[in-house]
């Protein structure tokens, strides 16, 4: 069985994204959280704004809509596949797509007015590093706003199959589980504090969405989108029914008609250069 993931563990390596499958998966959650996360980075008309692991381009459309005409949004990701996407989606002027590693920013310190990043830190392989990169490129008393998500259990629709899937394949547990990889609150604000800012914040919030079937959840996994739905394509056909037949077993406490209801809790962080930086 291949184990290799792709860029940012988005899609596959070589592969283009399935945008619709995207939604499904990650982006109709994701896309709940984000004006939590635009409030945290406190973003103003004018503002050079830096979204790191942009995406689709979800937040960076958000920020978009605040910045105007006189500023910009930068969107920074690892995987080209992904920046492909949001600028054909964006097709906005003030939105540049930049593919970049959010540990290693090739941009001047304090050129951002703020940072955002929505969902994609849990996935750095070394988050200490990333959140120094974003203090660095910032502003004195500007702000990073960002999201990740809470404990597998409390995010069910991935937290389930990635469980599923570790069972059969113990070696790819660690990275079926990246995804929560920063779902201690407490060592979020530590590692914020670590990288230099100050009035650091986090807040969990918890946001609901239905799906009219378990069909309509499970037809996005098939597509290989995020690097859970990965691990599951690595699966043999036996394994993949039996995946299936298990997650569909334990996510019956959610069902809803039909269909499911299910919530996610998300953790948002606020942090805030010093006026005057050491």
């Amino acid at each position: 069985m291949r184990e290799k993931f792709g860029a940012g563990f988005h899609v596959a390596p070589g592969k283009s994204v399935d945008a619709a499958a995207y939604e499904q998966w990650t982006g109709r959650w994701s896309r709940l959280f984000v004006p939590s996360v635009i409030r945290a980075a406190e973003l103003s008309p004018g503002f050079r704004v830096l979204d790191v692991s942009t995406g689709t381009g979800e937040a960076a459309l958000a920020a978009l809509s605040i910045t105007g005409t006189r500023g910009m949004v930068v969107g920074a990701d690892i995987s080209i596949a992904m920046l492909e996407g949001a600028r054909a989606r964006l097709q906005a002027p003030m939105f540049w797509p930049v593919a970049a590693d959010g540990q290693a920013l090739p941009f001047t310190d304090q050129s951002f007015d703020a940072v955002i990043c929505h969902l994609g830190l849990q996935f750095f392989t070394n988050p200490s590093l990333g959140l120094r990169e974003f203090c660095r490129v910032l502003r004195p008393d500007r702000s990073v706003g960002l999201c990740v998500i809470s404990t597998a259990d409390r995010a069910p629709m991935w937290g389930v199959l990635a469980d599923a899937i570790g069972r059969l394949r113990p070696k790819l547990w660690k990275t079926l589980h990246l995804s929560f990889a920063l779902d201690n609150s407490q060592r979020l604000e530590r590692l914020l504090l670590q990288a230099g800012f100050d009035d650091v914040r986090i807040e969990p919030e918890t946001r609901e969405s239905r799906f009219e079937s378990f069909e309509e959840y499970w037809t996005p996994i098939e597509s290989g989108v995020g690097s859970i739905p990965q691990a599951y394509l690595m699966l043999s056909d036996t394994e993949r029914r039996r995946v299936r037949n298990e997650v569909r077993v334990r996510l019956s406490p959610f069902e809803w008609g039909r269909g499911l209801r299910m919530n996610v809790e998300m953790l948002i962080g606020h942090g805030r250069v010093p006026a005057r930086r050491s």
